[in-house]
């Protein structure tokens, strides 16, 4: 699958999701399941090279100003909530995470601290579309393992930027002004 067809899946599952009343990351399992094992182990890699390339300490820092703070794992789940949010966001955010005091949720919840684009689900969606195409919980893990053979280490090595303190509130001011302005008041 190449990255066009992985941006086609997420498009189709955030039309049906708007169009319904199905929650998106169920859309995306819907729509993965639709699809051989192969293709759902594609968009797996896809996925992941592309929440891998959100891996940076200003992509952080954003999502620490949303939600009032961000965990190791809490930054998994915002990482999966921009790609959810579709392509164009998505490059946005890749080229500018400043760019999200921009977007309509972070707006409408600024300075609330809400878990607004942490989406832990969508992390999921491949392996339970393909638990339900296989019928077997264990299946993806088993089948992943093989379609990833051995990598060499350090496969996945992200250069993260530069590292810095997100609670200093002019650090923070510096590096996302429109996003501080927005979450924490200060003038840009």
């Amino acid at each position: 699958m190449d990255i066009d067809a992985f941006w086609n899946v997420i498009e189709a599952a955030r039309a049906t999701a708007a169009s319904t009343t199905e929650p998106l990351d169920k859309a995306l399992v819907s729509q993965l399941a639709e699809r051989p094992c192969q293709e759902i182990l594609e968009y797996a890699e896809r996925f992941d090279e592309v929440h891998d390339a959100l891996y940076r300490w200003d992509v952080w820092a954003a999502a620490y100003l949303i939600g009032g703070g961000c965990s190791d794992d809490s930054f998994m789940d915002f990482r999966a909530g921009v790609i959810a949010l579709g392509r164009r966001w998505y490059d946005r955010v890749a080229a500018s995470p400043d760019s999200l005091a921009e977007h309509p949720e972070v707006v409408a919840t600024a300075g609330v601290h809400d878990e607004v684009l942490f989406y832990e689900d969508v992390n999921y969606a491949a392996s339970r579309a393909f638990e339900q195409v296989t019928g077997d919980a264990d299946a993806f893990c088993e089948a992943w393992r093989g379609f990833h053979r051995a990598e060499p280490e350090n496969a996945h090595a992200v250069d993260m930027g530069e590292d810095f303190d997100f609670d200093d509130d002019s650090e923070m001011s510096r590096r996302l002004p429109r996003l501080a302005a927005l979450i924490l008041g200060s003038n840009p």
